[in-house]
């Protein structure tokens, strides 16, 4: 990516773009995203700054319990072989933090996990006034959230659900006065892994079975190392093959996002036995607030394909998205796609 997210969104021209963005949508989709968020809200209460969104809790249509859907799967199948829902920036809950640039959650990680979001996008900086923290940021937005909270509160849960895993990738944003460089922050997650104890909750040697990540966080490293742990890749490597358009100078920007996602759906469907994980990012910034292109995305291209291929066995990978209290319904046919025959 050649543009921070956040200078793309800074300032009046940002809040220009979002606008022109939101009128740009065609009438139909505007009514269907107000009819949506409407729904959803009746659904899942949207939280107001500072709060978390109530959490919907219970089971998918296919009767999986969203807080413990991965303990009814075989023990000896892949972490490869499923589809995983996930969030994009996972802790950016509150638009007090970098305004609505960088507002893609109103669950928090609790309520995330408990309705069967498996993926975690969290991202580092330099916590300001500590020698040894990291915080969690958008850019160089501090979310309030140190890492250890989110620490604690995946032990916390995997504690309580024994058969599930989380799979977290932990990036270093490299942004703003709190910026650390490849050395600094390699030291500083040692710290957590070795000074405050929390090695033992992570599995750090690549891709593993279900059953042996059960009760543990995956470590997916977007950080400079030499550690043999998976690393992470916004394209392509050994370990993943990623979709992540989140900006275009192309036509009907919407558009070319949806298709791309629904491309990446099938080349995964196609591809059972691939060695890398798929991840389709379903989140879109250029030029649109993130709650209004993600509605637009589900209402045109995500939930129509999701239900159009359900019950075909696939698996699709890791699918992280904003707002999933808004698109529950994607969530849990996410969820049920694990459950194909």
């Amino acid at each position: 990516m050649t543009v921070a997210r956040r200078t793309l969104l800074t300032g009046t021209a940002a809040t220009l773009a979002g606008a022109l963005g939101a009128l740009a949508l065609p009438a139909t989709a505007r009514a269907a995203t107000e009819t949506a968020t409407r729904t959803a809200a009746a659904v899942a209460p949207r939280a107001v700054p500072g709060t978390a969104a109530a959490a919907v809790t219970g089971s998918t249509p296919g009767g999986q319990p969203t807080a413990d859907w991965m303990g009814r799967l075989d023990a000896a199948r892949p972490l490869l072989g499923l589809t995983v829902p996930g969030t994009h920036d996972s802790c950016c809950t509150d638009p007090a933090h970098g305004t609505e640039w960088s507002h893609t959650q109103n669950w928090g990680v609790p309520e995330q996990l408990t309705q069967g979001v498996r993926f975690l996008d969290i991202r580092c900086n330099g916590l300001q006034g500590t020698a040894d923290e990291l915080g969690v940021y958008h850019s160089d937005a501090y979310q309030y959230v140190r890492l250890q909270d989110v620490l604690d509160q995946c032990r916390a849960f995997l504690t309580a659900h024994r058969g599930e895993t989380v799979v977290m990738r932990l990036r270093n944003e490299n942004a703003g006065g709190q910026a650390l460089d490849p050395a600094e922050f390699r030291r500083r997650v040692n710290h957590y892994l070795d000074d405050l104890g929390y090695r033992p909750l992570f599995h750090l040697s690549g891709w593993p079975t279900l059953g042996t990540a059960r009760g543990r966080i995956v470590l997916v490293a977007d950080f400079a190392n030499d550690w043999g742990v998976i690393q992470w890749s916004s394209g392509s490597n050994a370990y993943f093959r990623t979709q992540d358009l989140w900006q275009t100078d192309q036509l009907f920007p919407l558009r070319v996002k949806g298709r791309a996602i629904t491309q990446q759906f099938d080349t995964a469907a196609a591809d059972p036995g691939s060695p890398q994980m798929y991840v389709n990012f379903l989140s879109y910034a250029g030029g649109y607030w993130p709650k209004s292109a993600e509605q637009t995305l589900m209402d045109q291209s995500v939930y129509p394909y999701l239900t159009a291929h359900a019950g075909r066995p696939a698996r699709y990978g890791i699918v992280p998205m904003d707002f999933p209290d808004f698109h529950v319904n994607v969530l849990h046919l996410l969820i049920d796609q694990n459950f194909t025959a």
